[in-house]
C-alpha cells in the first residue's frame, strides 16, 4: 500500500515512516520542518519505497498515484515548541486537518488522525475514558494545542458523516524515546540531558503530578493496528496505563545514570494537568493492543540514545556517567 504521513520528520512520525517501510508499504513523508528534523530521516535517504515533501499541510497537497492512507501527525507537539508558536499550532489542527482530510476524500483512502490526551485537559475523571469530555481552558497558553487537536476530531467527524471518509481518531498519551530533540522541552528528555550533563533536574510544582509514559515502537504498533482495524473510527486512546510521578521518573533517571545531579523546584507552568493515564480498554478489546516496553527498559534506551546525541555534538558528560 502507499501512504501519506505528515510530520514524518518529528519523534513519532519517523518512526511511523520506518514501520510502514519495514511492513512494505511505499511511504510519501511531509513536514515543513517548523519542529520536525531531516536528521531523523537521514537513514531513509535513498530508500526506493521513501519520498519526502517539503511543505506545509496547511496548503493544498497534491500527490500523483494512488493513496491508500493518509497518517496525520503535523503538529508542534511539545509545550516549549506550542507555546512558540500557537498560531502554526492552531493551523496544524484546522486548516491542516481540512487540506489533508481533502487529500484522502479526493483518493478515497483511509485517514488517521494523532489527536492528544490534552483533549481532556486537566482531568477531573481518573483514568481518562475516551467517554469522558474533558476539563480545557478554551483561552489558556497551551489553548492553541489543545483546542487545535480538539477541532481536528470534530473535522474528522464531520468529514466521516458528510462526506464518508473513512477515518481513525487515535489520542495518543506521554511518548517518548529515541529521537526525541535534545531541546523540546518535555520532561524525560530534558531530565535526562540534565542528569547526562550534572546540570540540576527541573522539576515544576511538588513533583507529585503524574504522567503514563509510553514508549514509541509500542505507540507506533498500536496507531498500525488502528489503521489496519476495520469497524472503529475512534477516539481510542493510546498509552500506557502505568502511572509515574514526575518525582519518581525525575529520580529513576538519575539512578540510571548515575548521575550526582540535584532536583531543584520551580513553580507550576498554567494549566497543567495534575493527573494522566489513559483508560485503555478499548485498545485492548478491538486492537489486542498494549504496551510491552516498560518504563525500566525504555528509559535504558533513550538514555543511550541522548548519550549518543551528545557525543556528537561534541557535548561532554562527567566522566563517571
Amino acid at each position: 500500500m502507499r501512504f501519506v504521513v505528515t510530520g514524518a520528520a518529528g519523534f513519532i512520525g519517523s518512526h511511523l515512516c520506518d514501520r510502514l517501510l519495514e511492513d512494505g508499504h511505499a511511504v510519501v513523508g511531509v513536514d515543513n520542518l517548523l519542529t520536525g528534523s531531516m536528521a531523523n530521516l537521514e537513514h531513509l535517504e535513498g530508500h526506493a519505497g521513501f519520498h519526502f515533501i517539503l511543505q506545509d499541510v496547511c496548503e493544498p497537497l497534491e500527490i500523483e498515484g494512488p493513496v491508500d492512507g493518509v497518517l496525520h501527525l503535523a503538529s508542534p507537539a511539545s509545550p516549549k515548541d506550542y507555546l512558540q508558536h500557537p498560531i502554526e499550532t492552531l493551523d496544524a489542527g484546522s486548516r491542516g486537518t481540512r487540506q489533508m482530510l481533502e487529500l484522502a476524500r479526493r483518493h478515497r483512502a483511509r485517514f488517521l488522525l494523532t489527536s492528544t490526551s490534552e483533549c481532556y485537559g486537566d482531568p477531573l475523571v481518573h483514568p481518562q475514558p475516551e467517554t469522558y469530555w474533558g476539563n480545557v481552558n478554551p483561552i489558556g497558553i497551551r489553548s492553541c494545542y489543545d483546542e487545535g487537536k480538539r477541532v481536528a476530531e470534530t473535522l474528522m467527524m464531520d468529514y466521516h458523516r458528510q462526506n464518508g471518509v473513512d477515518i481513525r481518531i487515535v489520542r495518543i498519551f506521554n511518548t517518548y524515546g529515541p529521537r526525541m530533540a535534545i531541546n523540546d522541552g518535555r520532561v524525560i528528555s530534558n531530565f535526562i540531558v540534565q542528569a547526562l550533563r550534572g546540570e540540576d533536574l527541573t522539576v515544576f510544582g511538588d513533583g507529585k503530578q503524574t504522567r503514563s509514559f509510553c514508549y514509541v515502537s509500542d505507540m507506533v504498533e498500536g496507531m498500525v493496528r488502528m489503521m489496519e482495524a476495520d469497524g472503529i473510527s475512534g477516539p481510542l486512546n493510546l498509552g500506557n496505563p502505568v502511572e509515574s510521578t514526575i518525582l519518581e521518573l525525575a529520580n529513576q533517571i538519575l539512578s540510571k545514570t548515575k548521575s550526582g545531579s540535584k532536583i531543584v523546584f520551580k513553580s507550576l507552568p498554567e494549566d497543567d494537568p495534575e493527573r494522566r493515564c489513559p483508560d485503555i480498554t478499548l485498545a485492548k478489546r478491538f486492537l489486542n493492543w498494549e504496551p510491552k516496553v516498560s518504563l525500566k527498559e525504555g528509559l535504558e534506551r533513550t538514555i543511550e540514545y541522548f548519550k549518543e546525541k551528545l557525543k556528537e555534538r561534541g557535548i561532554e558528560t562527567p566522566s563517571h556517567l
